[in-house]
């Protein structure tokens, strides 16, 4: 009887590491851990809208291009979602939440900033993408919360992008004319 059960334990062990080991592939993760996860690639997993056949909407889960450098095979844990105030249900990837001082408040709290390195990864690139670095936003946040990113994206002294007549919103200023030569 004992000789019977080692070759049990072997296979339920072996079962066990494989399935430990298992890679993480955008498109086979349900929606509900999709985003924020990262794929065995190293590329980040979004969570996008697309049309069945009968012309529904319905969220899949899709491998973007956006490469991670450091971390692969990853499904950020439901305390780092709660901690940094992210969705799963977020559609894409964006920097338009860093605009919202609730979300940065939470994103710059101990809880997050020191304890989920891959959404802090996430919003670090988005934000230089905006021309704004995380850790001045983050102290700026501790200093002075009311200062907002608009206001580090204009005194860091990347310009906005050019801006119609009609144009309303956050940069929605009309640039005096230059001088003429």
């Amino acid at each position: 009887m004992a000789s019977l059960k080692f070759p049990i334990f072997l296979f339920i062990s072996s079962l066990s590491l494989h399935a430990s080991m298992a890679e993480i592939i955008c498109e086979d993760l349900p929606k509900d851990v999709c985003a924020f996860s990262i794929a065995s690639s190293g590329k980040r997993c979004v969570l996008e809208t697309a049309a069945d056949k009968e012309g529904d909407v319905e969220h899949q889960c899709r491998t973007s291009e956006v490469v991670v450098e450091r971390m692969a095979d990853y499904i950020e844990s439901d305390e780092c979602v709660a901690a940094c105030g992210v969705n799963r249900n977020s559609i894409g990837i964006s920097s338009d939440s860093l605009l919202d001082q609730q979300f940065t408040a939470k994103l710059c709290a101990p809880a997050c900033y020191q304890n989920c390195p891959n959404v802090i990864d996430l919003y670090f690139n988005l934000a230089a993408g905006e021309g704004v670095f995380l850790p001045d936003l983050c102290n700026a946040q501790w200093s002075n919360p009311r200062r907002s990113m608009v206001d580090l994206i204009l005194s860091s002294g990347a310009a906005p992008g050019p801006v119609s007549s009609q144009a309303t919103g956050l940069f929605a200023v009309e640039a005096p004319a230059a001088a003429p030569m």
